[in-house]
């Protein structure tokens, strides 16, 4: 696999070209068009620790349930080194509109931290977000973590690398995870992305989520666009043909046309007739959490 330089083709293109050299297109999704109703954010600023960035929003259905929802962990993207909760609050809010407790956690980045800071910055949130769930309305024994890009592998490290979510005494909280254009087999660290956040660890193969697969790891459902050349979609592929062949449970899916941030885009009212990806996302956790 090879992570490349971010390119601004496919749908979002004709919408939002006149401000793509300006702006990140998913940052302008915030503002632009309608957003989920039935949906809203319900908490901002819990902390999970003590550093600024270890804070994350909570995302809920608006109608009164029953019983306790299903809970997810939405981590976004940034290459390791930026990215913000406060731009990806459509995502979280299409996820709680389809009957999900959303929790959205910020995370140490690059250059402040390296590998492994932002995973065990993961695992402490997603623990916390067990712990808060009940306060929301959310069920924390039916909980799955999911991501973008960068947020897709810390969603899969905390997932499949038990040290992780052992070390904050949570060891089997996570039930399901999904991963949306996802880099899972990435050596040799050979873009600034990638080397700037791992480029110091003296194992590489503990930084790639194919190195723990295994047969008892939670389902995981993976998914790619064929026209991404930021992470290919080969990444999505390996992983999930490697977890099978050890006898775990995956499911992979690629859509045609779609690029990198493509994927994470048709989350959005405005984009989601070009792809079901917000449809087989919950469709996923809906099946796995009950």
């Amino acid at each position: 696999m090879r992570i490349w330089r971010m390119t601004r083709r496919g749908l979002l293109a004709p919408m939002l070209g006149a401000f793509a050299a300006a702006c990140s297109p998913l940052s302008l999704l915030n503002g632009l068009g309608p957003r989920d109703r039935g949906a809203g954010r319900v908490a901002q600023g819990l902390r999970y620790g003590d550093d600024p960035r270890q804070t994350m929003d909570v995302f809920a259905p608006t109608a009164a349930a029953s019983t306790p929802r299903p809970v997810l962990v939405f981590f976004y993207g940034g290459g390791w080194d930026s990215g913000s909760r406060q731009v990806y609050g459509w995502a979280a809010q299409a996820l709680a509109a389809r009957g999900f407790v959303v929790f959205v956690p910020d995370y140490r980045i690059v250059p402040e931290v390296h590998f492994p800071a932002f995973i065990e910055d993961a695992a402490a949130a997603t623990a916390a977000a067990g712990k808060l769930a009940p306060d929301y309305g959310g069920d924390p024994a039916r909980l799955g973590v999911l991501g973008h890009s960068a947020g897709a592998h810390l969603a899969m490290m905390i997932a499949l690398d038990r040290r992780y979510m052992a070390a904050v005494e949570a060891p089997t909280l996570i039930r399901a995870a999904a991963g949306l254009a996802g880099p899972y087999d990435f050596l040799p660290f050979d873009v600034p992305a990638s080397i700037n956040a791992f480029g110091r660890v003296p194992d590489p193969t503990l930084t790639q989520p194919v190195s723990f697969v295994r047969a008892d790891a939670p389902p995981l459902w993976l998914g790619h666009g064929t026209a991404d050349t930021v992470v290919h979609a080969e990444d999505t592929t390996i992983l999930c043909d490697r977890m099978k062949a050890v006898g775990g449970r995956c499911e992979a899916k690629l859509y045609p046309d779609l690029s990198h941030e493509d994927l994470i885009a048709t989350f959005s009212p405005l984009f989601r007739r070009k792809a079901p990806v917000l449809e087989d996302v919950s469709a996923f956790f809906h099946r796995e959490l009950g």
